[in-house]
């Protein structure tokens, strides 16, 4: 079992756990990632979060239901899982914008929001290749409302206003393959552009309890 760093994650609203995901696995999530991509040519490498990908995949189910990885999401939320979404995110080389300064959980109509992010990494994730960035400690921040960012320079097309984020406390989460960050849906985060020759893939996953609902404002 792998044990996660429960203290680092409650004070900080994040953590890191290292080689969850055996490297045979890894290399498995690696040329699969690559085929969804070449299959889905219709999609950019940014959509590969449609819900057909991943319902009617085999491959999807036996990744999101490696031991280590659900260890992790049950030693943080309790043993009832479900897999809320899930998705590679892929920021190829020299061709992908970034993703701007964002709260996962302003997104999301759930409640309660107990959820937590699991994201694997499938290729190495490096400040170059534009790994995720998060601001300790902003998990205690409530939810914000995200703004339109039109200009096409942001994956999300929303993010926070500059003016609640203190980028200077920003850390870099550098992942080898088989690593996982673990992220609350509270915490601000984003991401650089990946500018390097080298691809950043990584897998999304994101567990909810069982006893959560969707909650909307129509009938």
């Amino acid at each position: 079992m792998v044990q996660p760093k429960l203290d680092e994650y409650s004070k900080a609203g994040y953590t890191i756990a290292r080689g969850v995901v055996d490297s045979d696995v890894v290399g498995h999530a690696r040329r699969h990632a690559e085929w969804t991509i070449d299959f889905n040519r219709n999609l950019t490498s940014e959509q590969l979060h449609q819900k057909m990908l991943w319902t009617d995949d085999p491959f999807y189910l036996y990744l999101i239901r490696q031991p280590g990885l659900v260890d992790l999401a049950q030693q943080l939320i309790g043993p009832d899982l479900a897999v809320f979404a899930t998705a590679y995110i892929v920021k190829e080389p020299g061709n992908s914008p970034a993703v701007l300064w964002h709260q996962d959980g302003s997104y999301w109509p759930l409640e309660p929001m107990e959820v937590v992010t699991l994201w694997l990494a499938v290729d190495p994730s490096t400040p170059e290749n534009g790994c995720m960035r998060v601001v300790p400690g902003t998990q205690v921040m409530d939810l914000q409302e995200m703004q339109a960012t039109p200009g096409g320079g942001n994956v999300l097309g929303s993010a926070m206003p500059d003016d609640k984020v203190d980028a200077n406390k920003a850390v870099d989460l550098v992942l080898e393959p088989g690593d996982v960050s673990v992220h609350h849906p509270n915490i601000v985060h984003g991401s650089n552009a990946n500018t390097s020759t080298i691809r950043r893939c990584g897998l999304t996953i994101r567990y909810i309890p069982t006893s959560t609902r969707i909650v909307t404002d129509t009938p």
